[in-house]
């Protein structure tokens, strides 16, 4: 039995996770890597054939070939024959052909080869369904790609282009660029840098950023992991930006090689932890009866080696052997229904997550506004409109060379559509200090002439001479901290608290306005030099503002009207500020009763935010780490939560939630962190999402109520039987038969119809329930199976007939196990006011035939059943309406007093 449930809790992806860290790397990669660390840029360029252009077409298609696509073996699919071994060789097919050895050696040669067909039958059905779902899987995860930056040589001039080329078609010697937000691609050693910092953790477990630089270390280094130039496969970039040249693709990588290692597997979501807590349930429910069976049949028969036999076979039966299978098919076909509406799904089991959600967390930004940023207003401090301010902004937006956002876009497109302002070519960029969610600010250093128009450097150096001027953009509430001065009117000043309380005061009532503000400021750089850090930020000249307007969306009102309805609150988690924040939110009809800033998240306690969480809608000024906080808060109040998020500040948060989703415009590391793609970043899009999400909980939770509830009707007829009767009430093999039956006939209900008020509301695990539901209904099959055990004795000579009552049973037990499908799918009156599809009705003909027929037929005669009177099938067809009456009956008492 532990065996069985190994196998389960593998297929569901619950065994422990395995150490992240890496405590070496295989010695003749790590010489390879070390040895590239240490060469120049025209030795390493000269060893990989390559050049600071890049490679051609032609030789990246060459090399393809060679090399083969950029992935680790992990990630190719199994072969057919790989994949049908895989199913055949689970411990409960093992456990089958052990019962078929033993038959064998009992001298039952036909029990045997039934039970030999048996594990075949499952196999295959298990086998086809899997691969079929498996397949379509995979086809939809493959829409959402990961795309790299590479550097291309153009053919006829030589010169290198950066194009957006797949992750798979890397290949040693592309020169590739990397930015915030990005995963690296393969293993690389850098060219250039500037203020990179990679997140290594899924390679050596280590959460905090490290930094990298592009010079060529010297001998003392030996880990790549620790080497500053290179970056490996597996990594992400959390800031700053770089080149870098590929040295390895694929399974010649450190994660290709250490991928067995270094695997760690997700926690356990909600929905994997309520299929966990079932398996147990039935496992400890089997390990108590299936030796009661043995003991009661061995003692009173006295033939311990058949009661053996049967006390397996009765246990075999009570396992819920085709749930993986179950699972498998209803998640893939909700991910095929999904897709139909522009949701791609990356990990299956995210599906059911996605249904029982009731609270999602999203920041605002083209999730309640338009995603379609356009720049509104550059302003001076005294509120006037400002074409030097604007010159500014577009300078930084123009040659910042790390992570451009919609608010540097809207820049260039606003400036792309004026003739005023000065070409790119008067000005060269000298250095880089990128954007951090820490600063929440950038700087640009560039050398040319002044924008136009009369400002501080003009009145100290000649209008002639080269400038060297540091320009800095970002949030209002990190820019005016470093302001020494402000400009205004052509005039410098000293900032002062009344002056800073000025600028507050003109960027809240832009705020207020539903504008986001950014603040843009400069510095004459005194003393020149080649690099500049963050400690340059210092001492600057406060110019200004540019505002940015993101409207709400039209339908935003209306989807979060659905998704209320459906039981699904919506919280902000935002970076923005609060006025903002508030201000679209009364626009699409979000009510905001209490506002919670990052800075009083991050001086709660654990405790106190779980008890804030509750209360809160809006999060202001969050940081990524914080935005996890929250949603780890959410999971302790018992909440299932999703997370929508694009941005490198959210793949925390996206791994925090039960059910992480992005949009393919995404950034890697948010692409990569999320379960779900949306292909339309809606609202509308989500609650399509849910609903498709309950429907394939809905059809799970029937398998398993159907299950739970016949398998524990059963049991207690065959103690009761086992006791009186001086035979085995079945013999193992017709029970195993009876079981496999009744299981085909559940592979149907994946397309089985879910009732539309079943979908209104988030639907989650209930052990409890479902252990009450299994004592409410099971007890009703064994009433009708003890009248059927007194038909058969007392009218048809049961007692001195084995083969005619094991056969009667078997019959009557699978007509009813198979009606009670169509009594436990709906809540409501089957049929009648709830119709299953053709489908499953047809399975439930088919296999009910089977059963009608089977004891005529020779392979009837090969599992020691008999033909069945005449007289029987009457009296059968009344027990089957009437168990089917009163199972209706008890599951509506039940429905009534513990819900559903």
């Amino acid at each position: 039995m532990t065996n069985i449930l190994r196998f389960c809790l593998g297929f569901l992806d619950l065994s422990p996770a395995r150490g992240a860290s890496v405590a070496r790397v295989d010695p003749e990669l790590s010489t390879e890597l070390i040895s590239a660390s240490r060469m120049d840029e025209e030795g390493l360029f000269a060893r990989l054939s390559s050049s600071p252009e890049g490679l051609s077409e032609n030789d990246a298609e060459k090399r393809l070939s060679l090399h083969g696509p950029n992935l680790v073996a992990q990630e190719k699919p199994p072969s057919l024959l790989r994949e049908f071994l895989e199913r055949a060789g689970n411990p409960l097919n093992a456990l089958l052909a052990a019962l078929a050895a033993a038959s064998w050696l009992l001298g039952d040669i036909h029990s045997s080869v039934v039970v030999l067909l048996i594990v075949l039958l499952a196999t295959l059905m298990a086998f086809v369904q899997e691969h079929r779902s498996n397949d379509a899987a995979a086809r939809l995860r493959s829409m959402v790609t990961s795309m790299a930056t590479v550097k291309r040589r153009d053919r006829e001039e030589g010169t290198g282009v950066y194009s957006e080329v797949p992750f798979e078609r890397l290949v040693p010697g592309d020169v590739v660029r990397l930015s915030a937000g990005d995963m690296i691609p393969a293993d690389l050693r850098l060219l250039s840098s500037k203020e990179l910092f990679l997140n290594q953790s899924a390679l050596t477990g280590e959460g905090m950023p490290v930094e990298k630089s592009a010079a060529s270390c010297g001998t003392d280094e030996r880990d790549p992991f620790e080497t500053p130039n290179l970056c490996l496969m597996g990594a992400s970039v959390v800031s700053g930006f770089a080149t870098a040249m590929v040295v390895h693709t694929g399974a010649a990588t450190c994660f290709g090689r250490l991928a067995d290692k270094i695997a760690k597997r997700r926690e356990p979501t909600s929905f994997d932890k309520g299929v966990n807590r079932f398996i147990w349930l039935m496992i400890r429910f089997m390990l108590v009866m299936a030796p009661t069976v043995f003991l009661i049949n061995g003692l009173a028969k006295g033939d311990w080696g058949e009661a053996m036999l049967f006390s397996v076979a009765v246990a075999v039966g009570l396992t819920p052997e085709l749930l993986p299978m179950i699972v498998t098919v209803n998640l893939a076909k909700g991910a095929i229904e999904m897709s139909k509406g522009r949701v791609i799904v990356k990990r299956l089991n995210a599906i059911q997550n996605f249904g029982a959600m009731d609270v999602l967390c999203t920041d605002k930004t083209g999730t309640l506004t338009q995603n379609r940023v356009v720049l509104s207003l550059s302003l001076d401090l005294a509120g006037a409109s400002s074409e030097r301010v604007l010159e500014y902004a577009w300078l930084s937006s123009h040659f910042q060379s790390g992570l451009k956002n919609l608010l540097d876009d809207a820049v260039l497109e606003h400036v792309r559509l004026g003739e005023n302002l000065r070409p790119a070519r008067d000005y060269a960029l000298i250095d880089e200090i990128p954007f951090d969610f820490a600063r929440r600010r950038l700087s640009v250093a560039l050398s040319g002439a002044a924008p136009r128009g009369e400002s501080f450097f003009s009145l100290f150096l000649p209008r002639a001479k080269q400038r060297r001027l540091l320009i800095c953009k970002g949030a209002v509430e990190e820019v005016l901290p470093i302001c020494a001065y402000y400009e205004l009117s052509g005039k410098v000043s000293a900032m002062t608290a009344a002056g800073l309380d000025a600028a507050r005061a003109r960027a809240r009532a832009l705020n207020e306005d539903g504008l986001r503000v950014i603040a843009v400021a400069t510095k004459d750089i005194a003393q020149p030099k080649k690099s500049y850090s963050v400690a340059d930020e210092r001492g600057l000249t406060l110019q200004g503002f540019v505002a940015f307007l993101d409207p709400p969306k039209e339908d935003a009102a209306a989807a979060l009207g659905e998704l209320a309805r459906c039981g699904v609150a919506v919280k902000i988690l935002t970076g923005d500020n609060e006025i903002v924040t508030r201000k679209i939110c009364r626009e699409v009809g979000l009510a905001v009763e209490r506002v919670a800033l990052g800075a009083e998240v991050e001086a709660m306690d654990d405790a106190a935010l779980v008890e804030l969480v509750e209360s809160v809608t809006v999060f202001a000024k969050v940081s990524p780490d914080q935005k996890a906080r929250v949603i780890r808060a959410l999971h302790a109040r018992g909440h299932v939560v999703g997370y929508l998020g694009d941005g490198v500040n959210d793949g925390p948060a996206l791994k925090a939630a039960d059910v992480g989703i992005s949009v393919d415009t995404a950034v890697d590391i948010a692409r990569e962190s999320a379960d779900i793609i949306l292909l339309d970043k809606s609202l509308s899009v989500l609650k399509r999402g849910v609903i498709e999400g309950r429907k394939v909980f809905g059809n799970i939770v029937k398998y398993i109520k159907m299950g739970a509830s016949s398998n524990f009707g059963t049991i207690f007829s065959v103690l009761g039987a086992s006791v009186f009767l001086p035979f085995l009430p079945m013999l193992p093999v017709q029970v195993l038969t009876n079981n496999l039956l009744y299981d085909f006939s559940q592979t149907a209900i994946p397309t089985d119809n879910v009732d539309d008020d079943y979908l209104e509301r988030p639907r989650k695990w209930d052990i409890d329930n479902l252990f009450k539901f299994m004592l409410a209904i099971g007890p009703v099959s064994s009433i009708f199976d003890y009248v059927t055990f007194y038909i058969l004795i007392s009218f048809f000579d049961g007692l001195n007939n084995p083969a005619l009552f094991q056969t009667g049973w078997f019959v009557e037990s699978l007509l009813t196990q198979t009606l009670i499908v169509h009594i436990i799918r709906t809540a409501k009156i089957p049929f009648f006011q709830s119709r299953p599809s053709a489908a499953l009705v047809a399975m439930s003909v088919l296999v009910c035939a089977i059963g009608v027929v089977l004891p005529f037929t020779r392979a009837g005669e090969a599992l020691a059943f008999t033909p069945l009177p005449a007289a029987y099938w009457p009296v059968l067809a009344a027990i089957v309406i009437a168990y089917g009456l009163s199972a209706q009956l008890a599951k509506s008492f039940f429905l009534r007093r513990f819900g559903t």
